[in-house]
């Protein structure tokens, strides 16, 4: 039966007309303006457009824009709240107004539906009007859609990938032009692929935000971002890729979630790729995810996770489904019984440090080899995630995962070794 906005024609529904408040008119908001100006099948308009800064100038008419968002809120006229700002704790006040007044909301940004994503559950049940944010994890691909719909019911074992295009651009040009790092940085923030400053994206905390959110449609699993465990690509150093040219590895900043009866595991840390691993040949401002169930085995979805037109097809196609009346069911959280998130996992990695820190072969749960070079020394072999947190908070360490590296649950805890994290 069509809902009371839509009505049948001819045997088919026909979707509704929606009117669109648009909050940020940046690098995404503008793509979004385009692709939708551009697309004939998706009936909607931007209504109003609220902005923060008077002075800019600005390629539209002055009168679709308002400096004031209880025009974009209370207008009872505006159905959909398109939230494309970069302040996480406005956003988030953006997103529960906007469900308070009965309109439903598209959103882009992965910090504030990473710190919130339970409390924006909750108000979507309470005020029956759906939130969605297929843009804020990897671009262009429509992975939140596919969890939520083609794995509906399979048994989802793992995710995993590159989800922040900066980072693999960056080291994109620095395997394939020889780009010191600071050049390949330099470009990235030229292109508008890396912010002026750049931390979110280099230390991995980008990368994180989008897992958390990922987690939640993989295994049904609410987890802060705080309690997901990020390393960065910013201590990789000229002897790393020395020992990544000289094995054919390639050097990928991974984002990866993962089962093990019932805990879930995830946390985000460069990586040696083999030639052979299908992550090796995504490029540039690319994305990939790999998910693997029990039935479908792994499957790999590859598309661009950077720049105004990606992310704006993404959320062009939120808007679009919000024409049929599409929300997400969130059937995973019905499905995952009893699983916990956890931190308490043992991992293979290549640590490297400055003569004096204060690391031993005791540390590692299994030491495999060791070495000194260019007055580094490194150690390889199996080291809780926990220990590699810690280490990581630390100036003139540099932590990359072994090539094909094992992870198995860590089983004898020591708790006084535990640093301040905790599990969700």
């Amino acid at each position: 039966m069509a809902s009371e906005n839509n009505f049948q024609y001819n045997g088919h529904i026909k979707h509704r007309h929606l009117t669109l408040g648009l909050f940020g008119f940046g690098c995404v908001g503008q793509g979004l303006y385009h692709v939708l100006d551009e697309t004939q099948g998706i009936k909607a308009e931007i209504k109003k457009i609220c902005v923060k800064n008077r002075n800019k100038t600005r390629t539209l008419p002055e009168d679709i824009f308002t400096y004031d968002k209880e025009d974009v809120l209370n207008d009872p006229a505006i159905d959909v709240i398109v939230e494309l700002i970069d302040d996480a704790n406005a956003a988030f006040e953006i997103v529960k107004t906007a469900l308070q007044n009965g309109k439903a909301v598209v959103t882009a940004n992965k910090k504030m539906l990473a710190e919130h994503l339970e409390e924006i559950y909750l108000l979507q049940q309470r005020y029956g009007k759906p939130v969605l944010y297929e843009g804020a994890v990897c671009g262009s691909i429509p992975i939140i859609r596919n969890l939520e719909e083609y794995y509906d019911n399979d048994l989802l074992t793992g995710i995993e990938g590159i989800f922040n295009g900066s980072t693999n651009y960056i080291l994109t040009k620095v395997f394939e032009e020889k780009k010191s790092y600071e050049v390949a940085l330099q470009q990235a923030q030229a292109l508008g692929f890396a912010e002026s400053d750049p931390s979110l994206d280099v230390k991995g905390y980008d990368p994180k935000f989008k897992l958390a959110i990922a987690i939640a449609h993989t295994f049904g699993v609410f987890v802060k971002p705080e309690n997901i465990i990020n390393i960065g690509i910013d201590r990789i150093s000229d002897l790393d890729l020395k020992f990544a040219y000289d094995n054919h590895y390639a050097i990928k900043l991974v984002a990866r979630a993962f089962k093990i009866q019932n805990r879930v595991f995830g946390f985000v840390a460069p990586q040696f790729i083999e030639s052979t691993h299908p992550l090796y040949a995504v490029r540039n401002e690319y994305n990939a995810v790999q998910l693997e169930s029990a039935f479908a085995e792994k499957q790999l979805f590859v598309g661009k996770g950077a720049g105004s037109y990606p992310t704006g097809s993404a959320v062009l196609s939120d808007i679009s489904a919000l024409t049929y009346d599409y929300r997400y069911e969130y059937k995973k959280l019905h499905q995952s019984g009893n699983l916990q998130f956890s931190n308490h996992l043992v991992v293979e990695a290549f640590v490297s440090f400055e003569k004096g820190v204060n690391i031993s072969i005791s540390d590692f749960e299994q030491f495999e080899s060791g070495y000194a070079s260019h007055g580094k020394q490194y150690m390889v072999g199996k080291v809780t995630l926990l220990k590699l947190h810690e280490w990581s908070l630390l100036e003139g360490i540099g932590i990359i995962l072994a090539p094909g590296a094992t992870f198995a649950p860590q089983t004898e805890i020591n708790r006084d070794k535990i640093p301040a994290l905790v599990e969700s």
